[in-house]
């Protein structure tokens, strides 16, 4: 931040908001991702791509709530439906048509999606399809790709901040703890996998051929550098579930905007199950699983042996259902077409900004998603992705700019789209960037590059 941002900062509603939320929060807040230095700002209204804090400064959002928002802020039909709903009630002990509406619509843009449940956040959809799998093989363990971020489960979150100091050889990459005090136990009930690498892949999943339930895979996973999987990844990987007995899972918490049926209708396979959250909530909590029928079987109540009881208080309240359903219905095979052309159109005008600012940057994403790396070029997995101290400066430096004019960014320097974005949006984000590009070479002093 410049100087004179600080000092307005030291006197908004925010930073007196801010000391306030210190006294009954840790560190002011329930979401990390929301802090900056040297406090948080505070939302007063968002409508369609633009948000305005309680200050009144308004920014173009390319965050979108972490990619929860497809259709941006407050879209009209969705306020209807929900404010319709909220007179009738909000939760009941009684299960609702809202929630049969939704599964149907969830299941017909997927082949894969023979039956749905839903749960409340995306967090709980992967820890459900994992106890799911190990419920259906009768199997203790799970193997996750490097780095790939999958939520708070103890298993699933295991080395997503591996670093050079703790994530071992590249021939048989360490399970390193996120949390402290996470049980050794998990730890040894986790296989790490390198991203994109068939062969060592194979050879490493080969070594626990009977104990694995599943493979967990994001598609094109954030933490890893936001780059699809590659076509023979994804077929070794399902090939070797198929012969060995195990499950292929995949999370697609943040791609299930990549197209209509998410980014598996890019591959030439099926998952046996997917996990799904952010943007189907239509701005409110949500998480789902999805399918095949014999293995969604493991948690149906009524079967002989109940292999996965699932329950929970909020699970398909109609208030998340209506918001869901009428949010996806608006993201029809035009809308994902139309956001994804905008994506392409973001990425290469990043790219040309990083051509004309002539510094060693790049831009890797997919569908409505991209992310800018200060690398010459694009990673190919978690170890190529990880941050030096350098560029973690020089991405802090982008960030604070973009912000300082007027667009928010998720804090890894990534933009996910909305359908209220036109190219007007677009152009004034590349804008914005190839001044960021300058600034950050000029500041780094030209020979350092």
């Amino acid at each position: 931040m410049t100087e004179q941002a600080i000092k307005h900062a030291e006197v908004s509603k925010s930073a007196e908001l801010y000391q306030r939320a210190c006294k009954v929060l840790p560190g002011g807040v329930s979401r990390n991702t929301v802090l900056r230095h040297p406090h948080p700002l505070y939302a007063e209204r968002g409508e369609g791509c633009y948000v305005t804090d309680i200050d009144g400064v308004k920014r173009i959002d390319f965050a979108n709530n972490m990619a929860a928002l497809i259709h941006g802020h407050a879209h009209p039909a969705v306020v209807a439906a929900v404010t319709e709903q909220l007179r009738k009630g909000t939760a009941f002990t009684l299960a609702t048509e809202a929630e049969v509406l939704y599964a149907e619509h969830i299941c017909s843009r997927s082949e894969g999606f023979d039956k749905v449940r839903f749960v409340n956040s995306g967090t709980e959809g992967v820890m459900s399809c994992l106890k799911a799998a190990r419920a259906y093989t009768g199997r203790p363990k799970i193997a996750k790709v490097e780095g790939a971020y999958h939520g708070l489960y103890d298993y699933a979150e295991v080395s997503q901040t591996a670093s050079p100091a703790t994530w071992g050889e590249a021939t048989s990459p360490a399970s390193v703890p996120v949390s402290h005090g996470t049980p050794a136990s998990a730890l040894g009930d986790v296989v790490i996998i390198p991203f994109n690498d068939p062969v060592r892949a194979i050879e490493i999943l080969d070594n626990h051929a009977d104990e694995l339930a599943c493979v967990l895979l994001d598609l094109v996973p954030h933490r890893v550098g936001l780059v699809p999987a590659s076509a023979d990844f994804v077929r070794a990987i399902h090939k070797w579930t198929r012969e060995n007995g195990a499950l292929l899972v995949c999370d697609e918490v943040i791609t299930f905007r990549f197209n209509y049926g998410g980014a598996q209708q890019w591959y030439d396979v099926r998952p046996d199950l997917t996990a799904m959250g952010k943007m189907i909530g239509g701005g409110f909590p949500v998480g789902a699983i999805a399918g095949r029928s014999d293995v969604m079987e493991v948690m149906n109540p009524r079967s002989e042996k109940l292999l996965f009881p699932l329950s929970g208080t909020f699970s398909a309240n109609p208030i998340t259902m209506t918001a869901g359903r009428v949010s996806m219905e608006l993201f029809d095979r035009e809308a994902v077409d139309r956001i994804n052309r905008l994506g392409d159109r973001a990425r290469d005008q990043i790219a040309e900004a990083i051509h004309i600012a002539d510094i060693p940057a790049c831009v890797t994403g997919g569908g409505s998603m991209f992310r800018v790396h200060m690398k010459p070029e694009a990673p190919r997995n978690y170890r190529e992705a990880f941050e030096t101290k350098e560029e973690a400066a020089w991405i802090k430096m982008l960030l604070d700019h973009l912000f300082d004019n007027g667009i928010m960014m998720i804090n890894t320097c990534s933009g996910t789209l909305s359908t209220p974005m036109t190219e007007k949006e677009i152009d004034a984000l590349a804008e914005a960037m190839l001044g960021g590009f300058r600034k950050i070479k000029q500041s780094a002093k030209v020979e350092l590059f």
